[in-house]
């Protein structure tokens, strides 16, 4: 969320794709993605695609929707559009970007916030590949990291594994060290897909750091991207800057907590 208000006062516009994007946890809304990005001001963010496959989680996305309102903090009317799938976003997504209307200078993140293996391969593909020209679509990839040797050694349907790492040597992750891991799924990013810049953010358990969680994978060709992730994530646990400071270019680094954002507050990074 923090990441995104800073870029559209770059970029003064946008389109927000968010493939799992009901609340991690049910009882939990504050840290909620969909709803922080949906929220944060300014709303310049023109175009939602929110989806996921479960109906209760559909029904909250559904709740969050109508809550919206209509005028912004300044009683400007807000020139956005909510569009909500109910499915499995691997089989979604031809539709949602046919019906996205996304053109090639149009500003657009996709978070892809699967828990472990949901993601298939192919899918990213389609949203890398998608634009014809100018920066592909910007992408947020979580890569569970605490719990994968688990995860790989007890999934037993092994064509969701394949699925998921796009190739028929995912048994090799297996036997990979965590930052092994991690590299290897970066340099697809970068030698597969083509983005300019790639950069694996750890997720720790807490904010005084404890083990990594997972990793968000950012993958932009932006030139400006990189450095607006990099103080985002310094910041993540600092107020939030007012819009002000925003648009006179205050946006440096605060003092305040440590940097490195627990797990616990939910992946909005």
């Amino acid at each position: 969320m923090r990441y995104l208000r800073y870029f559209v006062f770059i970029t003064k516009h946008g389109t927000y794709i968010d493939g799992f994007a009901g609340p991690q946890e049910e009882c939990e809304t504050e840290s909620w993605s969909a709803k922080l990005v949906l929220e944060s001001e300014p709303r310049w963010i023109r175009h939602f695609h929110l989806c996921d496959r479960k109906a209760s989680q559909v029904a909250r996305l559904q709740a969050l929707k109508a809550a919206q309102p209509a005028r912004d903090a300044d009683g400007r009317k807000i020139a956005r559009d909510i569009n909500i799938y109910r499915g499995d976003f691997n089989n979604k997504i031809e539709k949602i970007l046919a019906e996205s209307q996304i053109t090639d200078k149009e500003a657009t993140f996709c978070l892809l916030d699967q828990r472990t293996f949901e993601c298939d391969w192919a899918t990213v593909e389609k949203l890398a590949r998608f634009k014809k020209s100018g920066n592909k679509i910007e992408l947020f990839y979580f890569l569970a990291n605490s719990w994968i040797d688990r995860a790989l050694s007890g999934q037993k349907d092994l064509d969701r594994l394949a699925k998921w790492w796009g190739r028929e040597d995912y048994t090799l992750l297996r036997n990979m060290s965590p930052q092994k891991r991690r590299d290897a799924l970066v340099s697809r990013f970068k030698t597969e897909l083509n983005y300019a810049s790639v950069k694996p953010w750890p997720i720790y358990e807490r904010a005084t750091r404890g083990k990594v969680m997972y990793y968000m994978i950012h993958a932009t060709d932006h030139a400006e991207a990189p450095t607006q992730m990099s103080r985002a994530y310094r910041n993540t646990l600092s107020p939030l800057e007012t819009i002000r400071q925003l648009e006179l270019g205050l946006v440096g680094d605060q003092k305040g907590p440590h940097p490195h954002r627990s797990a616990k507050s939910e992946r909005t990074a």
